[in-house]
C-alpha cells in the first residue's frame, strides 16, 4: 500500500504518485511552514488515544505480538513535554541575532527514511521526527511491516489534516531500486537505518548533494566487574526481552576477569536466571519452540563449526550461553543465546576499538567505587550509552542517539545579512 495525501492507495498507483510528487512537494514548501504546534498537538492527540487504550485493537491488528508492552516502554519519549525539552536541547542557539544580521533554522525540505524493521512503530517514530524539524517525510517501509505505520500516518492525518502533505509512505521492496532512487532524487537527506550493505546502497542511489543521515547498525554489550552476590536478573530478562534484535541488546557478557574457572562459575550462575526469564517471555508455543530451535542451533554449531576452539557451551531451557576463548565483540545468537567472554579491564581500550564506530551500549555492573573509573575507561573505548545492564534498551528522555542529536541532522542554518 501507499500513502499519500492523506489516503491509502493500492500498490498500482505507485507510478501515478511518483510522477506528481515533484509538483506536490513544490506545491508544499512554496506555502506555509509546517508549524511545530500542529505536530505537538497532533502527537499528543494520538499519545492520549494510546494511553486510554483507544488504540489497542489497532495494534493487535497490525503489530507483532508485545508491541503493546514496548510502546509502553517509550510513551514518554512522544509527550508533549519531552519533545518541547528536545526541541529546545538539539535546536536552541542555532537561531538568532548574529553580527551580520540574524541565523535562521530551517529544514532540509525532503527527508526519505529508509525504516527499519528491527522494532514496531520505528518508522513511524523517524517520520515524527522529521515532521518536528519541518521536513516533508518520504518513508520507505521495511519488509514485514504489516500496516502499522500505515495506519498512524492515517490517524495523525485524521487528528490533524494539515499534515496530510508532510507524510508520504511506500512498500516498496528494496529491490525496486528504481524507484527508491527516484524519491532519493527528491530528498534533501536520506535517514538510513539498517546494516553495512543497507547504507552502501543508499550511498549508491542517494544523488550528489543529498545529505545521507546515517543510523547503521550498532553493538552492545555488558560488562561485569565483581558481579558475585550482585541480582543478575535485570540482564537475564533484557537478553530474552529484546532477543538480540536491536542495536542496544547485550551481544556479549564481558566479564572483568583473565580467569577460565571464574567465567565457566559465572556461566552455571547464571544460565538458571536466563531459563527463569526465557519462561516468563515465552508465552506461547510458538515462542518456546522458536527459543528452542535457536538454542538447539547454538549447541549444534559449538560441535561441528567451533570443534577444537576450546569454547564451551551451557545449554539451558529455550537458551544458552557460549563460552570463548576470544574477547572479540561479535554477534550472539538471537532469542535468549548469549556469548560470554572474558575482558580485563587494562584491555577494555584496545580490544574494543577494533569496532569503533559501531559502538553503543554498555551494560555496566560493578561496585560503586568503580563506575566511575570503568565509565571512563568505555566512554574512552567509544561507547556512546552506559547504563545499568537492565536497562540497555530502555529509552532516556532527551538522551543522544548513537552520540548525536537527530534533529540538528535534519535541519540547515540559514544566515540572512542585513541591508
Amino acid at each position: 500500500m501507499i500513502f499519500a495525501g492523506g489516503k491509502l492507495l493500492p500498490d498500482g498507483e505507485l507510478n501515478s504518485v511518483l510522477g506528481g510528487l515533484e509538483g506536490d512537494i513544490s506545491r508544499t514548501l512554496s506555502g506555509p511552514p509546517l508549524e511545530t504546534d500542529a505536530v505537538l498537538d497532533a502527537l499528543d492527540s494520538l499519545g492520549n488515544e494510546l494511553d486510554s487504550g483507544t488504540l489497542d485493537g489497532l495494534i493487535a491488528q497490525y503489530a507483532p505480538p508485545g508491541t503493546r508492552e514496548e510502546l509502553d516502554r517509550v510513551r514518554p519519549q512522544i509527550s508533549r513535554k519531552t519533545l518541547e525539552a528536545r526541541l529546545n536541547l538539539e535546536l536552541g542557539g542555532l537561531a538568532g541575532p548574529r553580527p551580520f544580521g540574524r541565523s535562521e533554522v530551517r529544514p532540509l525540505g525532503v527527508l526519505l527514511h529508509v525504516a527499519p524493521g528491527n522494532m514496531a512503530g520505528l518508522p513511524a517514530f523517524t517520520a515524527v521526527e522529521g515532521l518536528l524539524t519541518g521536513n516533508i517525510n518520504l518513508v520507505k517501509l521495511p519488509h514485514g511491516d504489516r500496516g502499522l505505520t500505515l495506519a498512524v500516518f492515517q490517524k495523525l492525518t485524521e487528528i490533524e489534516p494539515k499534515l496530510a502533505p508532510w507524510l508520504y509512505a511506500f512498500d516498496l521492496p528494496s529491490k525496486y531500486s528504481g524507484s527508491i532512487q527516484a524519491l532519493a532524487r527528491l530528498a534533501g537527506g536520506v535517514v538510513t537505518w539498517g546494516g553495512d550493505g543497507a547504507v552502501a546502497a543508499m550511498r549508491k542511489l542517494a544523488p550528489t548533494g543529498c545529505k545521507l543521515i546515517e543510523w547503521g547498525h550498532r553493538l552492545s554489550f555488558a560488562y561485569l566487574s565483581g558481579w558475585e552476590g550482585i541480582d543478575l536478573s535485570g540482564l537475564a530478562d533484557h537478553a530474552v526481552r529484546t532477543g538480540g534484535l536491536l542495536c542496544s541488546s547485550c551481544q556479549v557478557i564481558y566479564l572483568d576477569t583473565d580467569h577460565l574457572s571464574v567465567a565457566e562459575r559465572f556461566c552455571k550462575i547464571f544460565l538458571p536466571l536466563l531459563a527463569q526469564a526465557a519462561a516468563a517471555h515465552y508465552r506461547t508455543p510458538g515462542q518456546t519452540a522458536q527459543g528452542a530451535l535457536y538454542a538447539r542451533e547454538t549447541a549444534l554449531e559449538q560441535m561441528v563449526d567451533r570443534a577444537g576452539s576450546g569454547d564451551l557451551n551451557f545449554p539451558g531451557r529455550c537458551c544458552s550461553l557460549t563460552l570463548r576463548r576470544d574477547g572479540e565483540l561479535e554477534l550472539s545468537h538471537l532469542h535468549g543465546n548469549v556469548l560470554v567472554k572474558r575482558l580485563p579491564r587494562q584491555e577494555i581500550v584496545p580490544t574494543l576499538r577494533r569496532q569503533r564506530g559501531r559502538l553503543q551500549t554498555a551494560g555496566l555492573l560493578c561496585p560503586p567505587s568503580e563506575r566511575e573509573e570503568l565509565s571512563a575507561l568505555l566512554a574512552r573505548a567509544g561507547l556512546n550509552r552506559i547504563t545499568v545492564p537492565g536497562h540497555m534498551s530502555d529509552t532516556f528522555p532527551l538522551e543522544s542517539h548513537d552520540g548525536e542529536y537527530p534533529l540538528r541532522r535534519y535541519v540547515r542554518v540559514v544566515d540572512i545579512e542585513n541591508p
